[in-house]
């Protein structure tokens, strides 16, 4: 069985933090089996790790070229797997791959995070270690330990609570994946598997490779994190999984341009960083008296915006129906999600240009950007954003929650040498070129089309007007405010309906 991502990658930590890789020179069943307990507790829900054995290591890091293990071993080694895997309880679910890197025979075992935490295993493999009882395993750095009092606290918080992300949609099947996305996403990666291999493969061994599904054999179902990637319309199933850009004039109250992204998430993103730097990025040429050299800047550093956005897909709270918001004004970009940072993450943390977080809310959504070196996972983006800022010349970023960590915004202020009127006229002027000229008439339509919509379906929610649309939640408001002297909600926000009191 075939790991769905580039080996050579994960060998090399580029894909994977260390502390998710545990190396050993050789076969130790019972070493292997606490370091299984440990990454299916995923105490930080990083997404469970990798156990590569025949590879030696020195402070968690791999020595390369491996030693390897005897091939002849293999065989007898996924057989004593089987048992591992139910000493652990509950039974821990793994993926196990034979592999021959730089000529040398090396075993990877996949675990991912579990889905019935917490996990629990024997102090050995004797009789009397099984008599003395099961003990929770956790990883702590590159280490695999017995859980203490406070790890044990936090294992037993995590019984039953899976990541949104990693949940099973009963409502969706293995139909609503797209094979030639996940085709086009191993192919990115790198991934061993040959091309003859992707296409000959069935759906259901390929969705289980990449453990995007879960259930029984006879009832396999698409978890969230798959539909997120590889189907082509994932809203059907997780409303509100769209990224929405809109361009401001120098009136907030002006909405110049309006864009909504759609489709697999991955895909939106490497859309909005496209638009934003062949529609938002400028530079600006300064001479400075008495200087040979003149001064060059950005209106905003490309790889600031990447990381902001690319966070934000990875951070938000996916089963929330609100979407990633780009707001574009003449003097900054503010990109808002919800929720905010995972506790104990706090507002004053977020002042700080190094914030070290340690839980993660999506563990498979994170792997995947990972795999896609559209994300790093490591700690290292508030500094990025940071040196990027200041390199370019642009003032510090502003990075806020509220007192609940409900929401989280990021505020890009623009580089100095932007703001002026001349500019702000300039950035303005452009991007009304790009607006269509009949504003009037598409408002007046779309007024027509959301009173026919009410009027035909009176429970109608303000999501599925702005989807149905095709416009953002804040042009819908806007709308309906137009129209409350002919449309009226009446009741609760979640349980009233719509009355059309004028025609």
């Amino acid at each position: 069985m075939a790991l769905p991502l580039n080996i050579n990658q994960l060998l090399n930590g580029s894909v994977v933090e260390w502390e998710r890789l545990d190396f050993k020179q050789g076969w130790n069943p019972e070493d292997v089996m606490h370091s299984m307990c440990a990454f299916a507790n995923d105490i930080h829900n990083w997404g469970g790790g990798y156990i590569i054995i025949g590879v030696a290591e020195q402070n968690g890091q791999p020595i390369l070229p491996p030693k390897g293990i005897d091939p002849a071993a293999i065989d007898n080694i996924q057989k004593q797997m089987v048992q591992l895997g139910e000493l652990v309880q509950p039974a821990v679910n793994y993926i196990v791959e034979p592999v021959v890197y730089e000529g040398q025979h090396i075993l990877i075992i996949w675990i991912p995070g579990g889905d019935v935490r917490p996990y629990k295993a024997p102090a050995g493999l004797g009789k009397d270690s099984l008599k003395q009882g099961r003990r929770y395993y956790v990883r702590k750095g590159s280490v695999t330990c017995i859980a203490d009092a406070e790890d044990e606290r936090r294992v037993i918080s995590l019984t039953n609570r899976v990541p949104f992300d990693d949940r099973i949609c009963h409502e969706a099947s293995l139909n609503d994946f797209s094979k030639l996305l996940i085709e086009d996403f191993l192919h990115t990666i790198g991934s061993s598997l040959t091309e003859e291999e992707i296409i000959n493969m069935p759906m259901e061994q390929l969705a289980w490779d990449l453990q995007i599904v879960g259930g029984t054999s006879e009832y396999l179902r698409p978890k969230n994190a798959g539909l997120l990637f590889f189907c082509k319309d994932p809203e059907r199933f997780i409303p509100g999984a769209h990224i929405e850009i809109v361009r401001f004039g120098d009136n907030p109250s002006d909405v110049f341009e309006e864009k909504i992204l759609h489709g697999p998430i991955h895909k939106q993103l490497e859309e909005a960083l496209n638009y934003l730097k062949s529609q938002v990025i400028t530079e600006k040429v300064q001479k400075v008296q008495g200087e040979a050299k003149a001064l060059r800047a950005f209106n905003y550093p490309y790889e600031a915006l990447e990381e902001v956005v690319s966070n934000a897909v990875y951070h938000k709270s996916w089963d929330d129906r609100n979407p990633i918001e780009i707001n574009i004004y003449p003097d900054r970009i503010t990109v808002y999600n919800i929720e905010g940072p995972v506790p104990p993450i706090s507002n004053a943390d977020l002042q700080k240009e190094h914030v070290i977080c340690r839980n993660y809310r999506n563990r498979r959504v994170g792997d995947f950007l990972k795999e896609l070196d559209l994300t790093e996972g490591r700690n290292t983006g508030f500094p990025k954003i940071y040196r990027e800022m200041h390199k370019n010349g642009n003032p510090d970023p502003i990075f806020e929650t509220d007192d609940r960590n409900l929401h989280f915004m990021a505020t890009l202020p623009i580089n100095p040498l932007f703001v002026s009127q001349y500019v702000t006229r300039n950035v303005t002027r452009n991007v009304t070129r790009n607006v269509t000229k009949n504003v009037t008439k598409n408002v007046a339509d779309r007024h027509k089309r959301i009173r026919a919509l009410v009027a035909d379906n009176p429970y109608i929610t303000i999501a599925q007007l702005a989807r149905l649309c095709d416009v953002t939640f804040m042009t819908i408001n806007r709308d309906l405010e137009k129209l409350s002297d002919y449309i009226v909600h009446v009741g609760s926000k979640k349980g009233g309906h719509w009355e059309i009191v004028s025609k």
